[in-house]
C-alpha cells in the first residue's frame, strides 16, 4: 500500500501545485514565526484554496493558544491540526473539541526511550509524527534537516498510526519506508535549496523515489 505523503512549510503557489500534481496526500502549512517556513493564516488559506479537496490541508502550530488557533482555523480552514509542541493529552481533548478538527501530535526523537510518553495519546491524537529531536541550539522543533535512528520505531505500540520526518530526502525515503511500519512520510527540508525555498526539481526526484520505492 503507497503510503501518505505529505509536503510540510509551503510557501508559493509553484511549491503547491508540484506537491499536489506528484501525489501529495498531505500539505502543511507552519504557523511559528521562528520557522523560516511560517506563513500568514490569509495567505495560507489562498494557498490552500488552490488544491483543497485533492490533498489535505495540514495547520501545523507548536504550543499555539485559542487565540491563534481561532485565526487560523477561519483563514486557512484546515482538514487537520499537527500539534508539534508541548500539548498535553488534556490540551487535545480541548483543541479537538472546540473545532472538531482531527489533531496529529509530533513528538521528537533521539532514541526508544523519547517514546515513553506515547501512550499517554493513545485514544487521544488521531495521528502520530515522529521527528528527529532538534540539534542543541536550535529553535525550531522540526524541519532541521536531521533524521533520528528508525529502529526506535520497533519498540512502539502496534496500534498507534505514524507518519516519519526528519531529515528524509530523495535518497533515505525508500530505507525509512522498509524499515519501519509508518503509514505517512513528511518531509520539508529534504525538498528545499535553502530553508524554507521549496526546490520543484527537489519535489520531483522525493516523489520519483518514493514511488520506486514502493514499488518494489
Amino acid at each position: 500500500m503507497k503510503p501518505d505523503i505529505k509536503i510540510c512549510g509551503l510557501k508559493t503557489e509553484e511549491a503547491v501545485d508540484r506537491a499536489v500534481t506528484r501525489g501529495a496526500t498531505h500539505i502543511g502549512f507552519i504557523f511559528f514565526p521562528k520557522s523560516p517556513r511560517n506563513i500568514a493564516p490569509e495567505i495560507a488559506g489562498e494557498l490552500a484554496d488552490r488544491v483543497r479537496g485533492r490533498a489535505k490541508i495540514v495547520a501545523v502550530t507548536v504550543d499555539a493558544d485559542d487565540e491563534e488557533l481561532d485565526d487560523i482555523v477561519s483563514l486557512l480552514r484546515p482538514d487537520m491540526l499537527q500539534l508539534h509542541g508541548h500539548e498535553s493529552p488534556e490540551r487535545i481533548l480541548h483543541v479537538k473539541a472546540l473545532y472538531g478538527l482531527p489533531v496529529m501530535k509530533a513528538f521528537s526523537v533521539k532514541s526508544a526511550d523519547d517514546l515513553a510518553g506515547v501512550d499517554a495519546y493513545i485514544g487521544v491524537a488521531d495521528r502520530f509524527l515522529f521527528d528527529a529531536k532538534a540539534p542543541a541550539g536550535s529553535d525550531l522543533p522540526g524541519g532541521n534537516g536531521v533524521s533520528f535512528d528508525w529502529k526506535a520505531m520497533a519498540s512502539l505500540d502496534q496500534s498507534v498510526d505514524y507518519m516519519l520526518s526528519g531529515g528524509l530526502n530523495k535518497d533515505n525515503v525508500a530505507t525509512a519506508l522498509s524499515s519501519t511500519r509508518a503509514s505517512g512520510i513528511d518531509v520539508s527540508s529534504g525538498v528545499e535549496s535553502a530553508p524554507g525555498a521549496k526546490d520543484l526539481g527537489m519535489i520531483d526526484a522525493f516523489f520519483d523515489a518514493a514511488d520506486a520505492a514502493t514499488k518494489r
